[in-house]
């Protein structure tokens, strides 16, 4: 059945999305784990398909205005979809529902929330300081290095949910610097449609997504996505940026501890 406190917890989540648009498998992930105590890999199984159904509306809206590059998103598509189906299939061999699996998860996602930290307060400074790197990188070169991005993606995204937000659209403003930021956003969205919905569906396949808890957090994220992108007009990224990635640093840490 629909879990009204399930809901609040998708409202909140969705608020926090819709002010910082980091990735909700950052934020949803590690709350049913540690709140609710979830097994690591029915929340992220779960965390998967929640995020293929917000993100296809995103991706759709993104569509509309022209604002999707469509070779960008085909490219990360070719490295992590079938990465995404290795790890599926090395979690169904290697018994996703055991004690073992399950802290690898824990600790995946613990290391994958420190990272999108340190990618969120210091996304400025990591893209000054990698882009020059590639200035001169012709077309097959930084399409090989978007399809290595797309597998490492696939197993982080497939593993703990985490990934294809802060992490993906950091790594894509190094590669693309001079591609409109609003694209590289809408790609990065685009993106992660088929690789969340099949990973998503690669967990369900498995018994590891619970379909009540499904429900009852898209019942609450998406008037708190709405109400999220509303109000982020109106608080300053320089106050609440910060704070999102102590937050996601502590959370990590705890995971790992």
């Amino acid at each position: 059945m629909i879990n009204p406190l399930y809901s609040f917890a998708g409202t909140l989540v969705g608020v926090l999305v819709g002010l910082t648009g980091v990735g909700g498998g950052s934020l949803m992930t590690p709350l049913l784990v540690l709140l609710f105590g979830f097994h690591p890999a029915t929340a992220v199984g779960t965390d998967l398909l929640y995020a293929s159904a917000t993100k296809t509306v995103g991706t759709l809206v993104h569509g509309r205005h022209g604002t999707v590059d469509w070779r960008v998103v085909r490219r990360l598509a070719t490295g992590s979809v079938p990465a995404a189906l290795v790890t599926l299939a090395a979690l169904w061999l290697f018994n996703w529902q055991g004690e073992a699996m399950g802290k690898v998860i824990t600790g995946a996602l613990g290391v994958a929330l420190i990272a999108t930290a340190i990618s969120v307060f210091f996304r400025k400074t990591i893209v000054a300081r990698l882009s020059p790197l590639l200035v001169g990188a012709n077309a097959d070169r930084l399409d090989q290095i978007t399809i290595v991005l797309g597998v490492v993606l696939g197993v982080m995204v497939s593993l703990t949910s985490v990934g294809a937000g802060a992490l993906g659209m950091t790594a894509l403003l190094v590669l693309y610097p001079k591609v409109p930021v609003a694209r590289l956003v809408g790609s990065d969205i685009a993106h992660a449609v088929p690789l969340t919905l099949i990973a998503g569906i690669g967990h369900l396949a498995m018994g590891s997504v619970d379909l009540w808890l499904l429900a009852s957090l898209l019942l609450g994220s998406i008037p708190g996505i709405i109400l999220g992108s509303m109000l982020a007009a109106r608080i300053h990224e320089h106050i609440l940026v910060p704070i999102l990635a102590i937050t996601l640093a502590l959370v990590g840490i705890r995971l790992l501890a």
